[in-house]
């Protein structure tokens, strides 16, 4: 007896053949369609890897870009300059802008900003100067602070708000603090700052109450970028883990969405 039903569970344990065949075709149709589907959709940022950043790169985008602070160390802004991302239609793709850490708060100032500064400039990059916002500190302190550190010249990029912490005050002074820091440097640079965020603090404090302000959104885990105001959105942080030439860490990648000319209307005349 158990001899017997051992013998019929094992010849159970065998598809027959035209459900096998039948199995396998369905897998090579779902496989084919998923990639497809990838291509037609998934793939619309064009990612490719660079061996020489040591990531994927959106290649629809032609301008590319990095920003520093002091964790970056002492950096050689030629070899930053020349550094070859990847080879687009015979074209070099190299890293054409940079966005720089200048201030935190009321009165720190990034160590090395000055000589970041100065050094992009040198190299032929874009340059743009960040101010990382503290939003229990006082909003009219820190836009002094960032006044006291940071001048702009023509053909850099509008300064920049980094708003990414919370604190424990209610949604409504946060915002209205920012809108404070964001008046009065406009004010005095004479063009609308840029507001660096991520999705979960872009839907918390900035949307609906800055939507006529350019936006730097740092998302690392989409393959595009989707559920912004059309046109809004200025610049993708698409990675934080890149490596670039003339730098020993790691360092975040960012690319512009539109094509160079129009960087000039989030610059300094």
């Amino acid at each position: 007896m158990a001899t017997k039903t051992a013998r019929k569970v094992s010849q159970q344990r065998f598809l027959p053949p035209h459900r096998v065949r039948w199995l396998l075709a369905a897998t090579s149709i779902a496989v084919a369609l998923g990639v497809w589907w990838y291509f037609r959709t998934g793939n619309v940022s064009d990612w490719a890897g660079s061996d020489r950043a040591g990531i994927r790169l959106p290649l629809r985008y032609p301008v590319h870009g990095i920003d520093v602070s002091k964790f970056q160390g002492t950096i050689e802004w030629r070899r930053v300059r020349r550094m070859r991302l990847a080879e687009k239609e015979e074209d070099t793709l190299r890293p054409s802008f940079v966005f720089i850490k200048a201030t935190e708060g009321q009165g720190l100032t990034d160590r090395a900003f000055q000589r970041n500064w100065a050094g992009a400039r040198k190299a032929g990059l874009r340059r743009g100067a960040y101010h990382f916002y503290l939003p229990f500190r006082d909003p009219v302190r820190q836009a002094n602070h960032f006044f006291r550190t940071v001048v702009l010249e023509k053909g850099d990029f509008a300064p920049v708000l980094d708003i990414e912490l919370n604190a424990p005050k209610p949604d409504a002074d946060i915002i209205r603090d920012l809108n404070i820091w964001l008046n009065l440097v406009e004010t005095h640079y004479g063009i609308r700052p840029i507001i660096y965020t991520n999705p979960y603090f872009y839907k918390k404090f900035i949307r609906g109450h800055f939507d006529e302000y350019p936006l730097w959104i740092a998302d690392y885990s989409n393959e595009r970028l989707a559920g912004y105001p059309s046109g809004q959105v200025q610049f993708w942080q698409h990675s934080k883990s890149g490596w670039c030439e003339g730098i020993g860490g790691q360092v975040d990648f960012n690319v512009f969405l539109f094509d160079e000319d129009k960087m000039e209307d989030i610059c300094l005349d």
